[in-house]
C-alpha cells in the first residue's frame, strides 16, 4: 500500500475520533476528496518541477502515533527560545504536552485547535475563519484540511497584544520508526492588535519523520503580525509547509523564514492583500550542506491599490544541497500605486550544489513600481584575499564574507533575543566561530 492509499483508508479511523457532526467535517470530508482525486503532487507540474515527493512516498510512516511520548524540559531546552518568557504551545508526536507549554486565556486567545474545533465558544470564529483563506485545490493542503484537528489556535481580540511572544513547537521522538504528522494552525489578529510567534519543527530522532503542515494567519485593519520560522532540523525530518495570510487595509505582516536543516524542506508562503495600504514582507535565509533541499515558493497577490510588498531570499549551498525559489507577485488592474519588490541572491560554494530560481511578475496595473532579480555566483574572491592579507585565516574568512552576504536579511528580526539565537545558528551551520560576540 503506498502512502495516497494509506491516508485515505486511514481517515475513516480519524473519523471515530472527531465529532462527525460538526460543520468543520464536511469541510474535512470535501477535503479528502479533493486529495483522492488529486494526490501527491509530482515533478510533472510546474510548481514541483525541481522538488520531487517519491521517496518519502515509498516510506510505511505512521499515521497516528500509537502512545504519548513524555519529554523532560531540561532535555529540549535549547530548543526554547529560554533566554526570554514567551507562551509555549507544545506537541510531541503531534499530542500537545500540558507539561511543557503555557497556554492563556487571560484578555487573548492562545490554546488548541483541538478546543477550538470542539467548544461552542469558538465556534463564531472558526465559522468565520477556519479554511477561508488555505487553498480548496491544491493537495497537500487539502490533506492537512482533511485531518486537521490538533495545532496552535491563536485569537487577538481588537487593540490587544500579548503580553509576551508565542512559541510554536513540534517535536518528534522516534516513538514510531517513521511518522507522519499534520498540524493546523489558526492565528486570527483583529483590528490595532499585534503578535510575535515563532515556530519550530524538532526531531529528536534519526528516525524518518514528515511534517504537512498548514497555517492560516488573518491579520484585521491597522493588525501586525511577526512570525518567525525556524528550520534546523535532523537530516531524516522533512517539512511541508504552507502558509496563507489574508490581510486587510493598513494591516502589516512580516514572515522570516530560516532554513538550516532537515533532508527536504518545501515553503508555501502565499499573501492576499484586500484592502488598501497594506505591507507585506519576506525574508529568508537559507544556508545548506550534504544533500539537503530547501524550495521557497512565494506568492504575493495585490488586489487593491496603494500596498507594498517585500521579497529577501539569501541562499547559500554547500557539498550536494540544491535550492529552488521561485517568487510570484500579481497586481490586479485596479491595484494602482503598488510598490512590489521581490529579490533573491545566492552564492554556491561546491560545484555540485545547484540552486533553481524563477522570480515571476504578472502585472495588469500601469501605475506601479515593481522589481524582480535574481543572482546565482561564488564568492567574492579579491574580499577574501583580503581579509587574508589582514591575518584571518581563510576558512573563518569565508565564513565572514557569508554571515555578511546574509546579515541584513537579520537586521529586521525584532525580537533581540532570537536574533542573538539566529546568529549563533548561522555560525554554527558555517562550522566556526566568527571572533565576534554573538
Amino acid at each position: 500500500m503506498d502512502l495516497k492509499d494509506k491516508l485515505i483508508s486511514s481517515f475513516m479511523a480519524f473519523e471515530n475520533n472527531v465529532d462527525v457532526e460538526h460543520p468543520v467535517h464536511d469541510v474535512r470530508m470535501e477535503a479528502i476528496k479533493n486529495f483522492e482525486e488529486k494526490g501527491f503532487p509530482t515533478k510533472k507540474e510546474e510548481a514541483w518541477k525541481y522538488t520531487s515527493l517519491n521517496s518519502l512516498q515509498k516510506v510505511d510512516f505512521s499515521i497516528f502515533p500509537k502512545e504519548e511520548n513524555a519529554l523532560e524540559y531540561k532535555d529540549v531546552k535549547k530548543y526554547f527560545l529560554h533566554e526570554i518568557d514567551t507562551y509555549k504551545i507544545v506537541f510531541i508526536d503531534g499530542i500537545y504536552s500540558s507539561y511543557l507549554s503555557e497556554t492563556t486565556h487571560d484578555g487573548v486567545d492562545i490554546c488548541l485547535m483541538s478546543a477550538a474545533l470542539s467548544k461552542p465558544m469558538y465556534q463564531q470564529v472558526i465559522d468565520v475563519y477556519f479554511n477561508k483563506v488555505a487553498s480548496k485545490d491544491e493537495s497537500l493542503t487539502t490533506l492537512n484540511t482533511a485531518f486537521s484537528r490538533e495545532g496552535a489556535y491563536i485569537y487577538i481580540p481588537k487593540n490587544k497584544m500579548p503580553k509576551k511572544p508565542i512559541e510554536i513547537l513540534h517535536f518528534a521522538t522516534g516513538n514510531e520508526a517513521s511518522l507522519m504528522l499534520q498540524p493546523r494552525n489558526l492565528v486570527v489578529v483583529e483590528e490595532n492588535a499585534e503578535v510575535q510567534i515563532i515556530e519550530r519543527h524538532q526531531s529528536l530522532t534519526t528516525n524518518e519523520v514528515l511534517t504537512n503542515s498548514v497555517t492560516e494567519i488573518f491579520a484585521a485593519e491597522n493588525g501586525i503580525v511577526d512570525y518567525y520560522k525556524i528550520q534546523n532540523d535532523a537530516s531524516t525530518a522533512s517539512l511541508i509547509d504552507n502558509t496563507y495570510i489574508n490581510q486587510k487595509r493598513k494591516s502589516v505582516v512580516k514572515i522570516h523564514t530560516f532554513s538550516f536543516g532537515g533532508k527536504l524542506t518545501r515553503n508555501n508562503l502565499n499573501f492576499y492583500q484586500n484592502g488598501e495600504y497594506i505591507d507585506s514582507t519576506m525574508k529568508g535565509v537559507t544556508i545548506l550542506g550534504d544533500k539537503q533541499h530547501v524550495d521557497h515558493h512565494t506568492l504575493v497577490h495585490h488586489i487593491e491599490p496603494n500596498c507594498e510588498s517585500h521579497q529577501d531570499y539569501k541562499g547559500i549551498y554547500g557539498e550536494n544541497s540544491t535550492g529552488v525559489f521561485n517568487g510570484k507577485i500579481i497586481v490586479d488592474k485596479i491595484a494602482q500605486k503598488t510598490n512590489a519588490f521581490q529579490q533573491n541572491n545566492n552564492i554556491l560554494v561546491s560545484d555540485k550544489a545547484t540552486i533553481n530560481t524563477k522570480p515571476q511578475l504578472e502585472i495588469f496595473a500601469d501605475d506601479v513600481k515593481c522589481s524582480h532579480g535574481c543572482t546565482i555566483g561564488q564568492l567574492d574572491e579579491e574580499a577574501l584575499f583580503y581579509l587574508q592579507t589582514r591575518g584571518i585565516p581563510k576558512k573563518e574568512a569565508r565564513a565572514l564574507l557569508m554571515y555578511a552576504f546574509a546579515n541584513n536579511v537579520l537586521a529586521t528580526v525584532r525580537i533581540p533575543e532570537l536574533k542573538t539565537r539566529i546568529n549563533k545558528l548561522i555560525a554554527n551551520k558555517l562550522g566556526v566561530n566568527l571572533g565576534f560576540d554573538l
